[in-house]
């Protein structure tokens, strides 16, 4: 059994209890502090998802993978339409555009659910994003400390490559609900992701250890959450 986020942990632990009469149950996975660089496809994880490096410059105080791969490790690149790399744009460019030219064999829209870095973001690989048919489903991240002009930089330049804000192919997770977070701010950054282009998915935020148990939203928060996560709705909200 394999467990992405801690959160989960008592919940696989829990059914990897019921599961021992059955077989011989095994739990792990990077909730566990796993630090293998493999990548199997089909291994834990849909048909058609790939991860093609795992690591991240960037330091978040709310993310452990950079204590683990504290830089992009390029893997083996196997083929897929769904990219869940922790920061490919960060990866260094021969292999990002490897990446892109497995993409383009792909006979269905790529996603990159696994989440793009606007920091990241180079002319290059506008080009490259822009240069997949048909157009990529794109999620980008508004985290905590993120510089807002850096977020409008991509969404223009992105734009100006082709996207639009009505075809909602351009995302963008929005990290709320953590300490010392507000309805009022989460719904304001919401709203300036909306205002640059993008279609805003909040993202609740949630402990990963126990100290922070104090803290964890409660449930008006995640009756927040939803109402930000789907498209048609958050279209009709903000017009």
């Amino acid at each position: 059994m394999s467990v992405t986020f801690k959160e989960d942990i008592p919940r696989a632990e829990w059914l990897a209890e019921q599961w021992r009469v059955v077989a011989p149950v095994k739990v792990g996975g990077v909730a566990y502090d796993d630090e293998s660089l493999e990548f199997i496809p089909g291994r834990y994880i849909k048909p058609g998802y790939t991860i093609t490096s795992r690591g991240c410059p960037r330091k978040c105080w709310f993310c452990d993978v950079w204590k683990k791969w504290p830089k992009p490790n390029p893997l083996p690149i196997y083929d897929g339409w769904n990219v869940l790399d922790d920061n490919l744009l960060a990866s260094p460019r021969d292999h990002v555009e490897a990446v892109f030219a497995m993409l383009r064999r792909q006979n269905r829209r790529v996603e990159f659910t696994g989440g793009l870095e606007a920091l990241a973001l180079e002319d290059y690989q506008v080009k490259l994003l822009a240069s997949l048919r048909p157009r990529p489903n794109m999620f980008f991240a508004y985290d905590p400390d993120d510089e807002f002009e850096t977020l409008r930089s991509a969404a223009a330049r992105l734009l100006d490559a082709g996207f639009t804000r009505e075809s909602h192919r351009l995302r963008v997770y929005v990290l709320v609900g953590y300490p010392k977070d507000s309805f009022e701010l989460a719904e304001a950054r919401l709203l300036q992701m909306y205002s640059i282009g993008f279609t805003p998915m909040a993202m609740l935020w949630s402990p990963t250890r126990p100290a922070q148990e104090k803290y964890r939203p409660d449930y008006a928060w995640r009756a927040f959450q939803r109402r930000w996560a789907r498209p048609a709705i958050i279209h009709a909200r903000a017009a």
